[in-house]
């Protein structure tokens, strides 16, 4: 458990180290990941199995914060 937090918060690290500001696809990107990570933690899922969530909650924000900044 204690891993998992401390990837996460060197994750967050990493992503706040950003020299010019996220797009709307990246934000989205960024939110969807995280839900589907945190589901995916939440419900006691495998390791595979957060990952997944992860990777697919990050298409999904991507191409919703791409929409979003598209009708802007």
């Amino acid at each position: 458990m204690k891993t998992k937090f401390l990837t996460l918060i060197v994750a967050a690290g990493f992503l706040g180290g950003c020299n010019q500001p996220m797009s709307d696809g990246e934000k989205g990107a960024l939110v969807g990941a995280a839900a589907g990570t945190g589901i995916g933690l939440v419900t006691g899922g495998s390791f595979g199995t957060v990952v997944g969530a992860g990777l697919i909650g990050g298409a999904v924000g991507y191409l919703g914060g791409t929409a979003i900044g598209n009708s802007k």
